[in-house]
């Protein structure tokens, strides 16, 4: 008698959406939508001011002192900058300064700070923990404790009412050289370090043909966040110039309060055309700074 198979009395497994090649939808939690929420109202909230800004930028002061105030674009943005140049004549020149001191101070940072947390990281030296806890404490000093000192300094050498006055004190952060220590020592293996080492090769000329190409997503992010920094600043210029044709653009914009009817109008307009640049290198290097944010968050 011939035998039936196995296979045959199997029972027939029933179908699914895994095995009939398709997956069921994914059904969204409560808590998931209420994230959603609550992020979008976040986002909503930090957007607008951007977006009353460039409104008021195209109304005079009558508009924008009305209740309700306008929530879309008038026709006064060309009153408005013919007021702001009136009114603040180095205008333009303002802002060649602000990119001046803020692509300097960035450079100058990201040299330094990338060259300390590779000495950090690489270089056995006397001291080396002792002296990196103490560039960590200044992280919990407050900003203005240190700027009377930096005032009576560059007041010693001189500097006042320039623009090195700025770029200088802040050609490297305690911030930038925990970043880099952080970034340099989690993506590049000592043994990459040692073999140069063993080709012969001096320490800089390490960290400038090997480290720094491995070290993009740090230097973007670091580069993007003092760029702003400096771009914003507004304290140390206002301790240091003294002409009006020295200002950046933050204490330009802040002369205009001083200038009889302060025309909110123009400031808003002196303001969003300022904002553009941060606007604009934000685009261009976002998903760089994700990256930086980012590296080391997760152990491979």
């Amino acid at each position: 008698m011939a035998t039936t198979s196995s296979h045959a009395l199997a029972p027939t497994a029933p179908l699914t959406p895994s095995n009939r090649g398709w997956s069921k939808p994914k059904r969204i939690e409560a808590s998931q939508w209420l994230a959603y929420v609550i992020v979008g109202v976040g986002a909503l909230i930090m957007f607008a001011p951007f977006y009353f800004m460039f409104v008021f930028a195209t109304h005079t002061n009558t508009g924008i002192l009305s209740v309700p105030p306008p929530l879309w674009f008038g026709d006064a943005l060309g009153e408005n900058l013919k007021i702001l140049l009136e009114r603040l004549p180095y205008f333009w020149q303002n802002i060649g300064w602000s990119f001046y001191v803020a692509l300097a101070t960035t450079a100058l940072n990201l040299f330094f700070c990338s060259l300390a947390g590779f000495a950090f990281v690489h270089l056995e030296f006397a001291g080396r923990a002792l002296l990196f806890k103490a560039i960590m404490a200044t992280l919990l000093l407050p900003t203005f404790v240190g700027m009377v000192p930096t005032v009576l300094i560059m007041g010693w050498f001189g500097w006042m009412n320039e623009h090195r006055a700025l770029i200088v004190p802040g050609a490297c952060g305690a911030l930038g050289i925990f970043m880099m220590r952080q970034y340099i020592g989690s993506s590049v293996p000592k043994e990459l370090i040692e073999s140069a080492r063993l080709d012969g090769c001096n320490d800089f000329t390490i960290y400038w043909r090997i480290v720094l190409p491995l070290i993009g997503p740090a230097m973007g992010t670091l580069g993007m966040i003092t760029f702003i920094g400096s771009w914003n600043n507004f304290i140390s210029p206002l301790l240091v110039f003294r002409d009006m044709d020295r200002y950046t653009v933050p204490l330009a914009l802040r002369a205009l309060q001083g200038t009889g009817q302060t025309p909110w109008g123009a400031i808003c307009a002196g303001a969003a055309i300022a904002v553009l640049p941060l606007l604009a290198l934000f685009v261009i290097s976002s998903r760089r700074l994700i990256e930086g944010l980012t590296a080391g968050a997760v152990k491979q």
